[in-house]
């Protein structure tokens, strides 16, 4: 049963509304323009004003400057309410939003702001959504935020995937949280998506490198090949399980025993990547095992040699059993010492 939030209704409720609502409309060439003037006119303003979220609490230590001015600016807009300048930063030719715990696809620019105008406008004033991370460049990235409960009843904390074009204007944004941490029980529907736009990628050569190397270890079950890719100081982290491992040493012992059982162990496939040289992201379909969870994301940083020193992988546990999450949560636990 879908969780019933504060303001009557639910997260999927909303989405798929605006979905729906947004199926049939057309490109709505007054809201692009209004969009753009709003963001020329409020750019100065934003590199001035108070944010409206916390300050300080953005790790931009693997991302360029400039697109750390974007997400700075999207998620202003957001926090602020404001619609207009929201929409501004989406592609008025080609984007499309996911929600991959939930399945709600809504796709075009002017279905984006069918939905986003009135929800905005009703959202009340302590509904902010602030970035703790940002992975990546302007051509694509990861980005880590924060919805408070004001936004949906409950705290979403999310790991998204984000690609642009080339006049910096996203064509796609995918977003992956988890439903047990938001304490959200969600369901997997018929209508699940089969399309993701995962042909959409704009990510440089040297993190989908690294991304496809990651992953095909992780799908052999190769601990040792898995550690081999990393720097000596890895941090591994898991949301969904409330998991964090640091060093190699760890990992590789935690991979061993671990990659069996996890959703993006063997069986998993990756199927979109994001980032540039510093790092970012892929989206991986789950190892059958973990039916009907049908997608993850993992983010990873890079450091100067090209080696993975972070890595947070985020699913929806709320599809496993209580005693499957158990599992999961106790694989980090080390071996007897004796």
């Amino acid at each position: 049963m879908d969780h019933l939030d504060q303001r009557g209704t639910t997260r999927r409720t909303m989405l798929r509304t605006g979905a729906m609502a947004g199926t049939a409309a057309a490109l709505g060439a007054s809201g692009v323009l209004a969009a753009g003037a709003a963001r020329a006119a409020t750019a100065a303003a934003n590199s001035t004003r108070q944010l409206p979220y916390p300050s300080g609490v953005t790790d931009t230590s693997h991302c360029t400057p400039e697109i750390a001015a974007v997400f700075r600016g999207i998620l202003t807009a957001k926090s602020n309410h404001d619609a207009a300048d929201f929409m501004s930063y989406f592609s008025s030719a080609n984007t499309v939003y996911i929600d991959a715990c939930l399945g709600v696809t809504m796709t075009g620019w002017q279905a984006l702001n069918d939905f986003f105008t009135p929800f905005f406008a009703s959202a009340p004033a302590g509904a902010i959504s602030y970035p703790l991370r940002i992975v990546g460049d302007a051509r694509s990235a990861a980005v880590e935020f924060v919805d408070t409960p004001a936004f949906f009843g409950q705290e979403i904390r999310a790991l998204s995937t984000v690609t642009f074009d080339n006049n910096r204007r996203i064509t796609r944004w995918v977003d992956y949280w988890d439903g047990r941490s938001s304490m959200i029980q969600n369901t997997v529907a018929s209508t699940y998506p089969a399309d993701f736009s995962d042909s959409e990628q704009n990510a440089d050569p040297a993190v989908v490198q690294a991304a496809q190397a990651l992953q095909a270890a992780f799908a052999a079950g190769d601990a040792a090949g898995a550690v081999a890719l990393m720097s000596y100081d890895v941090v591994h982290e898991d949301m969904a399980a409330h998991t964090r491992v640091r060093g190699a040493l760890q990992a590789q012992r935690y991979y061993t025993r671990a990659l069996r059982q996890l959703p993006y162990g063997p069986g998993a496939t990756l199927v979109h990547a994001e980032g540039s040289r510093q790092g970012g992201g892929y989206e991986w379909s789950a190892a059958p095992a973990a039916a009907p969870m049908r997608r993850g994301h993992t983010c990873v940083e890079l450091d100067k040699t090209g080696r993975i020193s972070r890595l947070t992988a985020i699913y929806d546990s709320s599809l496993l059993s209580h005693a499957a999450y158990q599992s999961l949560v106790g694989l980090a636990a080390e071996a007897p010492l004796s």
